[in-house]
């Protein structure tokens, strides 16, 4: 498996990681845990040197299945987890909360379920307009001083935003969405991540499912399934956006591969400091995904991809208002 490293943090991990949240919370209905033990295995022996995870995913339960499955490989790989939001008795995380207190806390709890004594990457989840940002990094690197965490994250932060933390403490990587239906990123924050030296970890690079090909407007989610709540995965959409689809298939073709492999080998051409993280939990799309780390775009195809699909207007947006309120900021 190709490496690559995060900016200027020194931090390398293998060129695709793995996005482990819908092993245990979102996507329904939830697998079995031993079968996703095995999978994050069989990750390992394929390469794969990054998992994401977070305290809010399941709650707790995500990072207790990643700590779980990569206890025997804990030299050999990066966890990625996250803090920011306010526990919850109703089982609703949706207040935020990068008060240093919680922050201390959330660490403290992530090293017990991940069964470790460092993380190596701790995302801030969503920026928190409550706490400075600079309280937030400022507490982030007194941990790093501690010898609990090795480098500081955001995720879905905006340019200043990123600036200013990144004047208390280097910013390792940022998370935020980005694929072929979501570019936005291009506009500032790619510019801003390279001239400061810090790495791009796109989330959804295959726009949850969608860029696969195995999504129409005439697919059923489970009833329980967050797609459902999200207005870009309405049925009057999903039939809309097949035109962004049908682009990337007609590219795999052409490339011998699948829609899922080109739709990643694009994410990587963009920048050598980019790693997405794919999230599954079948080996046969882990597989299918690592393929696209192999697929050769040259200029002449990424050009016919960004001419064709900067034509294309993708309709809904990524979440309700609520959820768009927490990004970008």
């Amino acid at each position: 498996m190709e490496k690559r490293k995060l900016g200027n943090s020194g931090l390398e991990v293998s060129a695709l990681g793995l996005g482990c949240m819908g092993m245990s919370f979102g996507y329904t209905p939830i697998p079995d845990r031993k079968e996703m033990i095995a999978l994050i295995h069989k990750a390992v022996e394929m390469g794969i040197t990054f998992f994401d995870t977070a305290e809010v995913y399941g709650p707790f339960t995500n990072e207790e299945l990643v700590g779980d499955s990569l206890k025997s490989f804990r030299g050999q790989v990066a966890i990625a987890t996250k803090f920011g939001f306010k526990a919850a008795q109703d089982g609703k995380w949706s207040e935020l909360d990068s008060r240093p207190e919680n922050i201390r806390r959330v660490a403290e709890s992530s090293l017990k379920r991940l069964k470790t004594d460092v993380i190596d990457l701790f995302y801030q989840h969503r920026v928190d307009l409550n706490v400075s940002i600079e309280d937030v990094a400022g507490t982030v690197k007194d941990l790093i001083q501690e010898g609990k965490v090795k480098h500081f994250g955001l995720s879905e932060a905006g340019a200043e935003t990123i600036r200013r933390a990144h004047a208390v403490h280097p910013v390792a990587a940022l998370q935020s969405e980005y694929s072929l239906w979501h570019r936005k990123p291009e506009q500032e924050i790619m510019t801003t991540l390279e001239e400061l030296g810090i790495g791009f970890v796109p989330f959804s690079p295959l726009g949850k499912g969608f860029l696969t090909g195995k999504i129409d407007e005439s697919t059923q989610f489970d009833k329980a399934d967050f797609r459902n709540t999200l207005p870009r995965f309405q049925e009057e959409n999903r039939k809309a956006n097949q035109a962004m689809v049908d682009l990337v298939k007609a590219i795999a073709i052409q490339k011998n591969a699948t829609p899922a492999q080109v739709a990643l080998a694009w994410l990587l051409a963009q920048k050598p400091w980019i790693v997405p993280i794919p999230g599954t939990t079948k080996l046969h799309r882990l597989e299918e995904n690592l393929g696209g780390v192999n697929v050769d775009l040259n200029l002449q195809d990424l050009h016919q991809i960004n001419e064709a699909s900067l034509r294309i207007t993708v309709q809904g947006a990524r979440y309700t208002e609520a959820g768009e309120n927490l990004t970008g900021r």
